[in-house]
């Protein structure tokens, strides 16, 4: 099942559930990628940060119908450290709604992932990401005045709650990263490149000597 199909096969399993588009098209975004990125569907807990027994509750919420590879994850989803610290800081500041805990666990593994926060959410751009803090953890997301990326934000916070700078220069604009923490985040969404077709190999040419 390609990333694609992933996606297209959670919405329209979602028809029917009455929650938020918004929600259903971000969690679904989440869960394909995932998926996609699994060895097996065995291995979906592990790529998307929830245990099976959570990841069945959350399809059974949502997705009642879900495709049959969705159900197959099986045991925990292992958390390193680094991850548990971002998943604390999110439920923190979790705006109470249903799917405020297990949103902190997804993003909190994607988050371990090398691109930015939307792309490795499988999310089309950042303002969907921004959009689904603010629903869910509006006031992590009311802190970041100054637009900060995503990632780079919540380590400041961590390093913040831990007593440790993670800045080496008081005033952001005189940084030499400062693009790092507050530059572009443009790029193509990891769900577009993970749903390409694969190219045919190149056509083989016979030579006659």
């Amino acid at each position: 099942m390609t990333a694609d199909d992933a996606y297209a096969g959670l919405m329209a399993a979602a028809a029917h559930s009455g929650h938020d588009a918004a929600d259903l098209h971000a969690v679904a975004s989440i869960l394909a990628l995932a998926l996609s990125e699994a060895a097996s569907p065995e291995d979906l807990p592990a790529h998307c940060g929830l245990a099976a027994g959570a990841l069945a509750e959350l399809l059974g919420a949502l997705f009642p119908a879900a495709p049959p590879e969705f159900r197959r994850g099986r045991g925990a989803a292992p958390r390193g450290v680094e991850q548990d610290s971002v998943r604390t800081l999110l439920l923190a500041h979790s705006g109470g709604t249903a799917l405020a805990r297990p949103l902190a666990a997804m993003i909190a593994r994607r988050a371990m992932e090398p691109d930015h926060l939307w792309q490795d959410l499988g999310l089309r751009n950042r303002h969907e990401l921004s959009a689904m803090l603010t629903r869910h953890f509006g006031p992590l997301a009311a802190k970041n005045t100054a637009n900060m990326k995503w990632k780079r934000f919540f380590y400041r916070l961590i390093c913040e709650d831990e007593g440790f700078v993670l800045c080496a220069t008081p005033v952001c604009t005189d940084c030499a990263d400062f693009d790092m923490c507050f530059g572009e985040e443009s790029g193509e969404a990891r769900l577009a490149r993970a749903g390409r077709a694969v190219p045919p190999a190149p056509a083989q040419v016979l030579k006659i000597r």
